[in-house]
């Protein structure tokens, strides 16, 4: 039988997370991606913590457009909440989509925040 959309998601997930992982220096950028909202933190994978986040649901992002200019503004929100913490270059966890879409924006405006992958 075939799997399912998002069993197939939680897979390449898996995949993905044996490889990517979040230290203290490095730590990891993982993106979630629901129908109407998107979600991205930075998590030092060793420590168990969760050092900044940022969403589509923030006080501080407009959601005026498309859901893809509203995951660019998540990524420079990100970024510049990151810079603020000391995080300067970080491991991107796409988290099982495709880099593609908002995820793809989402990145490039963690890039233009200033954030180096």
């Amino acid at each position: 039988m075939a799997l399912t959309k998002n069993e197939r998601r939680l897979r390449i997930k898996n995949r993905i997370r044996k490889v990517v992982s979040g230290t203290e220096a490095r730590p990891r950028l993982a993106v979630f991606r629901s129908n109407k909202e998107i979600y991205a933190q930075i998590v030092d994978d060793v420590n168990g913590k969760t050092l900044v986040a940022s969403s589509s649901r923030d006080k501080d992002i407009v959601a005026k457009g498309n859901k893809v200019e509203v995951a660019t503004l998540v990524g420079k929100s990100i970024a510049e909440k990151a810079l603020k913490a000391g995080v300067a270059t970080i491991a991107f966890d796409r988290g099982g989509y495709l880099y593609h879409g908002r995820i793809k924006s989402l990145a490039e405006g963690a890039r233009e925040g200033g954030l180096k992958f």
